[in-house]
């Protein structure tokens, strides 16, 4: 019985199609679009395109800090019903819409990460920007924590999830803030490099 297992067990893994949990906010749930239309289903069909047979599950919840998201990350990744292969995290826009303090939000942004990598799970970190009117030091201390994180666990960073799209009305729904469909488009097809090479 051993042996049928050793020999079962690599060809079942092999079969297993990449799993890939995007764990963030609206902008990774998809707010305010039709399911076709949201971020995780956009990425998976990318990357089934591109000729990996990824399965991309949604662990978005709108209007999360990085404090809420620490707060259900095990639950959610027991929900998940298997460990994933990748974990794209994307938080941070809502701490710094509230304007509470960086360290705060980075505090529970390397609790996150430390839970991630303790499970031995690979993790894609993306980026946020400030907006400028919460003026220059907050901005610097917002924007230059997912470099340290980065740095920190030795995890791969995307810079900016939202490049491309942010403060370009016609790629943004009518609140300014999140991704049309075109937006959404883009999004993914600039981190779907990064999230290849994080795969592997």
């Amino acid at each position: 019985m051993a042996l049928i297992a050793m020999i079962a067990t690599p060809a079942t893994a092999e079969k297993r199609a990449p799993l890939i949990w995007a764990f963030g906010d609206s902008l990774a749930a998809g707010y305010g679009l039709p399911p076709a239309d949201g971020f995780t289903t956009k990425l998976q069909a990318a990357l089934r395109k591109a000729g990996v047979a990824a399965t991309v599950r949604n662990g978005g919840v709108a209007g999360d800090t990085a404090a809420q998201a620490r707060a259900r990350l095990r639950w959610g990744l027991r929900g998940l019903g298997a460990t994933p292969d990748l974990v794209i995290v994307e938080l941070g826009a809502n701490d710094m819409l509230r304007g509470l303090p960086p360290a705060q939000a980075q505090a529970n942004l390397d609790a996150i990460l430390t839970e991630l990598q303790s499970r031995h799970i690979k993790v894609l970190l993306a980026g946020m920007r400030a907006a400028p009117n919460l003026g220059p030091n907050y901005v610097r201390g917002f924007e230059a924590m997912y470099p340290a994180l980065a740095k920190a666990h030795k995890v791969p960073l995307y810079p900016f999830f939202l490049d491309g799209v942010a403060a370009r009305r016609e790629l943004l729904q009518a609140d300014g803030l999140h991704p049309n469909a075109r937006g959404t488009d883009i999004i993914v097809a600039k981190i779907l490099p990064a999230v290849r090479a994080a795969l592997r």
